[in-house]
């Protein structure tokens, strides 16, 4: 396999709802495990590199977003405020102690100096790659690059800025799209029509991402020149998974049937389970200021609506495709995932 991994699934970084954990669990039962790192301090991610080590000897991937910082624009978070003003008002919020900030953390001269320690094999990025400088450094640990391109451009990008493997991501997917060259989602295409148009662009081995969770997807993505497959949503029930008890419910309803790309959680167009504030105030809106400048102003929402049971206000992140979501092993849908291709032992 092309990870040195016994099956050809990578299991998706999903930052929020999993720990080294998760990544442990598929890493032992023969894919890809995977650590989000973009939403974790350099202490946190001490310990869970610390964690990674002592869990498995395994291969695994450990995954940054890339993006570059926006100014804050007080025009644009004073709409922001305006927006989300009656809701505070209605969960007893000050309005007046609006929070404003960056909320996520690209990879940075910090990161570098923490892998540096740990040389994890695998380093993949979100949101393109970082400054050549800080990918300069990742590459002479060892660590073999990974980053997802939404369109063929991206890949053809990817593959001359150093990749040695590339994410075809679906619109289909889970969370945030990755796109970086062009922001126009008229562009984003599904997995199945966009992973072939990568695979015939470049020379670099292709991971499938997007609406993937069952065998008979895996078996269809290999067959259109997949190297490997990326899945998350068919995780996050597993026990391994941090998953709120909100989200849990959330994806075993109905509602997890109808999926939206919603930029009102972080800025950031991201693929989640349609709730109250998506329906209220549209999927995609001019309100939100640039990415990740809306997270710490929907944050108090959420807090509140949670603390009364309610994800109203959460970002319910779920692919397309959550219909072999199911509360099992970690493990045990990792060998599900590769039934249909090849024999698998325990």
């Amino acid at each position: 396999m092309i990870f040195n991994t016994k099956y050809p699934i990578v299991q998706a970084p999903m930052a929020g709802v999993q720990t080294s954990a998760l990544c442990i669990a598929v890493s032992n039962a023969g894919g890809l495990g995977s650590l989000p790192c973009a939403m974790l301090s350099a202490e946190q991610l001490r310990a869970e590199l610390l964690a990674i080590r002592a869990g498995t000897d395994q291969p695994y991937n450990v995954n940054f977003f890339a993006h570059t910082p926006p100014e804050i624009n007080a025009a644009r978070n004073l709409k922001w405020k305006n927006t989300l003003a009656p809701y505070y008002r209605e969960f007893g919020l000050n309005i007046d102690e609006f929070p404003s900030g960056q909320g996520r953390t690209p990879f940075n001269a910090e990161s570098a100096e923490l892998l540096e320690e740990f040389k994890p094999p695998i380093v993949s990025f979100h949101f393109g790659l970082p400054k050549p400088e800080l990918l300069k450094r990742v590459k002479a640990m060892g660590a073999q690059i990974i980053s997802s391109a939404t369109t063929v451009d991206e890949a053809i990008w990817l593959q001359a800025n150093g990749c040695d493997f590339i994410i075809a991501q679906g619109l289909e997917a889970g969370g945030h799209r990755g796109h970086f060259l062009n922001h126009d989602l008229n562009l984003q295409m599904g997995t199945f029509a966009l992973l072939p148009q990568v695979v015939k662009a470049v020379q670099v081995p292709v991971i499938a991402a997007g609406g993937i969770a069952n065998p008979q997807g895996v078996a269809a993505a290999m067959a259109l020149g997949a190297s490997a497959v990326q899945v998350g949503t068919a995780y996050l029930l597993a026990p391994e998974c941090s998953t709120s008890a909100i989200h849990r419910k959330a994806l075993q309803s109905e509602a997890a049937r109808h999926t939206a790309l919603t930029n009102l959680f972080s800025g950031r167009p991201a693929r989640g389970i349609v709730n109250r504030v998506i329906r209220e105030l549209g999927a995609l809106s001019e309100s939100p200021p640039e990415f990740p400048l809306a997270t710490p102003g929907i944050a108090p929402l959420r807090a509140k609506a949670e603390s009364m049971g309610s994800g109203d206000f959460s970002p319910l992140w779920a692919g397309q495709n959550a219909s072999e979501c199911t509360a099992t092993a970690a493990a045990e849908t990792t060998r599900r995932l590769v039934s249909t291709l090849l024999p698998v032992k325990d």
